[in-house]
């Protein structure tokens, strides 16, 4: 009994050399004390494993922008866009995907939150608290970077500028980069 438990363990200490398919050689030890780990399918890593995160894509601007037709307006080159708008009650502002017609992101005056702290829901105040909440959600969600393109006659109205200016005290580039072209 016991000298069949010295063998194991002596076994269990000795170094073994395994050879693989490529003629190079490693030495692989084991010891009795811990067992050898069961891996599961779970834990499986395939070994020409690729990145195909598109955010990790999108902020190096390697990503594929779609581009639409060239006479629809407004362009669908972009990764995310930024859609503010003001009707006689309430401010809106939206940041939508390349990928989905539905928001990524929202924030309005209608919100209960927001309503409650502004004395007008669609003053130069309200577009300027949308702008800031919305730029603290964006920041949170991983996005600093989205296209905006005001319409060109309410470009320079104080709320619009009110509103441009809080995103951009907020961390958001309202801009994205040109995308770039890598040869193959």
């Amino acid at each position: 009994m016991a000298l069949s438990r010295s063998i194991r363990l002596l076994r269990g200490q000795i170094q073994r050399c395994v050879v693989s398919t490529m003629q190079t050689a490693r030495c692989v030890t084991q010891s009795s004390s811990q067992p050898e780990p069961n891996m599961g399918e779970n834990e499986a890593v395939n070994p020409t494993f690729a990145n195909r995160n598109p955010r990790n894509l999108e902020q190096m601007a390697l990503a594929v922008k779609d581009r639409g037709w060239k006479t629809t307006w407004p362009h669908r080159e972009f990764y995310y866009r930024l859609v503010f708008s003001r009707s006689q009650r309430h401010v809106t502002a939206e940041v939508f995907s390349c990928s989905s017609p539905v928001p990524v992101l929202s924030c309005s005056t209608k919100e209960w939150a927001l309503k409650k702290e502004l004395p007008s829901t669609h003053c130069v105040a309200a577009c300027q608290a949308v702008g800031e909440v919305l730029a603290h959600r964006c920041k949170q969600a991983g996005i600093t970077r989205m296209v905006y393109r005001a319409i060109p006659w309410t470009y320079r109205s104080d709320a619009v500028q009110s509103f441009r200016a809080a995103m951009k005290e907020g961390g958001i580039i309202l801009s994205e980069p040109r995308r770039k072209y890598i040869g193959t």
